[in-house]
Formats: C-alpha cells, structure tokens, sequence
C-alpha cells in the first residue's frame, strides 16, 4: 500500500502530540513509530487508560468516555491535512490507528 513512509500527525489544539512514520498498512489499520511532541505528557494519561480499558469484556461504556475524551482533546492529520474521523491508539513507541475522510454519522 501506499501508505509505509508516510508522517501523520497528532496534535492537542495547536500543539504537537507527536509524529506517527507509518510502518505497517494492514487494512484498515496503519501502525508506525510514534515519535512524541511538546504535548504528548498531557494527553498520554488518557491513551493509557483507553488501552487499559479495551483490554476488558465488562467495559465498554467507559472506554467510550476514555476514547470521547480523546477526541475531544487531539486530532489526527494525514500528510494531506486532517481527518475528520479516526480510532488512534498510543502505547509507548508504536501508534496505530483507523480513520475516515467523512464524519460518521451520529446514531
């Protein structure tokens, strides 16, 4: 796919979270070496916790709060520009992630 080298990058308002060098394109998911930014201490608290969270059976509306946190706190930009809708996770060195280039429809 052509996707491995790109750069994505996660933001909290104006400020870099980090940078993602994709590595893997396994559709629909992309994985790469997360590089952290000036931002990434304050929103790292809140992908540890999403994490923890879908690693359990019984907690599923939590992790739905966890992950509405996250969104509301950063945002995902291709090498194109943003996206507007995306499943991004963070642990240590590796990210990995899904999106869309349309807005999911709310149910």
């Amino acid at each position: 796919m052509g996707f491995e080298g790109e750069v994505w990058r996660v933001c909290s308002g104006v400020e870099p979270v980090g940078e993602i060098l994709i590595d893997d394109a396994d559709f629909p998911w992309l994985s790469g070496r997360f590089t952290p930014g000036e931002a990434s201490a304050a929103v790292q608290a809140l992908f540890d916790r999403e994490l923890a969270l879908s690693e359990r059976d019984d907690e599923w509306a939590m992790w739905e709060e966890a992950y509405d946190e996250i969104r509301r706190r950063v945002s995902l930009s291709s090498p194109q520009g943003p996206v507007p809708e995306f499943l991004l996770h963070i642990q240590g060195d590796r990210a990995w992630f899904r999106w869309s280039d349309e807005p999911f429809e709310e149910q």
